[in-house]
């Protein structure tokens, strides 16, 4: 078993010159149809809770309530589209398609709902639902599209494109708010539309077949199981499949990440923090997260260009580090440049980490298994999160913000320790 730090097989293919400087087209398609689908997700997500809450008249209790709900379940279902994704050989667009559609549709389910609530928890379900179903196929047909020694950039340019379409949506949902007079309706139908377009782009631009991308063989072959001779036919896929998620190297990355996970205190405490130790005013408060996410917009390529160079483990640690640095600065005297350097830092753990993630378990993978193995991580990592934000709740409640933190703080450093040492480094095997 090789898993090296730049994800190449010293036996893989040669390449034309210029290929690695290329981000495959499926790629870039599939970065597209993400850009469009969360200009469509996120002008929602920006007015629901004012819709919700001072709309309709739901307290803060019960849209938490719904909100923790649908995102946990988010989690599980991404089981279900990974496994559905890989059956038959590889639908892996198919059950993107479905996934990106159902979110599609859910837009639709809230304008019908007419303030009803069990039409609303049936649309945020169904948002969910979709958002849990596609997440796993779409990132398997990346790592199956791209080079391995190039699925670090592949991942920074897509993250980098979801991340652009994350923060154009609240600003065209404000902008039809103001030009209709605060009709709801009309950004949830703008929101619908787009979303349709999202799924066209998918089924225009996205070729079907899993197997049709640059990296998809050398990447079966990287996982250490049989090449595609053996992976041939009903008995054969089936194999590679069990065979890749009971793969030592892979349930190594499943342990670190999910173990990094549970001490992750979760971005909203973050920003709360910073809201608490600059007393922001409550207006302001959108500003934390669209600073955050506009510094991962910017680091997501060239953290993912680093990856491939020096190896996918050191940026994902190094990540990690940052998140750690940003606990500690919150423990300092509060103030402006701390707040900017808390963001900063937080914009590097999520550019060191999210797709480079992704490109470090993706050649361990066969193709017949890339899409459920990636479900099982990033359910695990997910998991994992919900579990260290609880607790990070819980122990706030308990002892207040500082111990808290600084809890946390101890164990996210035990946890890089621990991290240091599962975590796979040049050869395995």
């Amino acid at each position: 078993m090789y898993l090296a730090t730049t994800g190449r097989r010293t036996d893989a293919p040669s390449r034309p010159a210029g290929t690695r400087r290329r981000v495959p087209g499926t790629v870039i398609a599939l970065g597209a149809v993400s850009l469009v689908t969360d200009v469509s997700s996120e002008m929602v997500t920006a007015v629901l809770p004012l819709y919700l809450v001072l709309g309709l008249g739901l307290s803060p209790l019960q849209f938490g309530f719904l909100d923790g709900l649908f995102n946990g379940a988010t989690a599980l279902v991404r089981l279900l589209g990974g496994r559905l994704a890989d059956h038959g050989g590889g639908r892996h667009r198919t059950i993107a398609g479905a996934g990106y559609l159902l979110s599609a549709l859910s837009r639709l389910g809230l304008l019908l709902a007419g303030g009803a609530a069990g039409g609303i928890a049936a649309a945020l379900a169904a948002d969910r639902l979709g958002k849990g179903v596609r997440t796993a196929p779409r990132d398997a047909l990346i790592s199956l599209s791209a080079p391995p020694e190039a699925l670090g950039r592949a991942f920074g340019v897509h993250r980098a494109m979801d991340t652009t379409g994350a923060l154009l949506g609240p600003v065209v949902a404000f902008a039809v708010l103001w030009a209709t007079a605060d009709a709801y309706d009309a950004v949830f139908a703008v929101s619908f539309a787009t979303g349709l377009f999202g799924v066209l782009v998918l089924f225009l631009f996205v070729p079907a077949g899993a197997r049709a991308g640059a990296g998809a063989g050398a990447a079966g072959a990287g996982a250490g199981v049989a090449g595609a001779a053996a992976g041939s036919g009903p008995t054969g896929r089936s194999r590679n499949r069990s065979r890749a998620l009971g793969d030592p190297v892979f349930r190594r990355v499943v342990t670190a990440a999910a173990l990094l996970g549970a001490v992750t205190i979760g971005d909203s405490f973050l920003y709360l923090l910073l809201q608490r130790g600059l007393d922001l005013p409550p207006l302001l408060f959108p500003l934390l997260p669209l600073g955050a996410a506009a510094g991962y917009l910017l680091l997501a390529v060239p953290a993912g260009r680093i990856a491939d160079r020096t190896g996918r483990r050191l940026p994902f640690l190094c990540g990690h580090v940052a998140l750690l640095t940003a606990y500690l600065t919150l423990m300092a005297p509060p103030g402006w440049p701390a707040a900017v350097l808390v963001l900063v830092l937080l914009a590097v753990f999520y550019a060191a980490t999210d797709g480079v993630l992704m490109a470090l378990a993706g050649p361990v993978l066969p193709p017949d298994g890339r899409a459920g193995g990636l479900a099982v991580l990033q359910t695990g990592q997910a998991l994992a999160r919900l579990v260290g934000a609880a607790g990070f709740g819980a122990a706030w409640t308990w002892w207040g913000p500082r111990p808290a933190l600084a809890v946390a703080a101890l164990g996210l450093a035990a946890a890089l320790v621990a991290a240091w040492r599962i975590l796979p480094g040049r050869e395995s095997s």
